[in-house]
């Protein structure tokens, strides 16, 4: 698939992928450079077919620039079908050296004709309270 066939894919099958996040303070520590952060997504299907989700790809970044990429398949153990017109949600987390750091990436989906596409991730800000004015 070249990358003009593969940008036609994405805009024939058009995801919208919203995040809401949240500092998980139960679960942190900051004196031991551990913060945690629940990441609440929302993947929406504003396409005219079904998409199958295969996998995801993270690009994790703390506030030292330590980079992390996570890959797997499906997202927390599911590969959900999402059917033309709806959503699936789920909610996740990672912890952070670091009050703040930010996160981005893509899912990995197959088209009803079993063909790939991507659907990204814009960046997105993970920050404990009061840590960004």
């Amino acid at each position: 698939m070249t990358v003009d066939n593969l940008d036609l894919q994405q805009e024939l099958q058009p995801i919208l992928v919203s995040v809401v996040t949240e500092y998980v303070q139960q679960q942190s520590q900051p004196e031991q450079n551990r913060f945690a952060f629940a990441y609440h997504i929302t993947i929406q299907n504003q396409g005219s077919e079904p998409a199958k989700l295969l996998g995801r790809h993270w690009i994790i970044i703390d506030a030292n620039q330590e980079r992390k990429e996570v890959r797997g398949m499906g997202v927390i153990g599911k590969q959900p079908t999402i059917e033309a017109g709806a959503s699936y949600q789920y909610t996740s987390g990672v912890v952070l050296k670091t009050p703040i750091g930010t996160m981005e990436g893509s899912y990995q989906l197959l088209d009803e004709n079993g063909d790939p596409f991507n659907a990204p991730i814009e960046p997105f800000l993970l920050s404990t309270p009061n840590a960004v004015h």
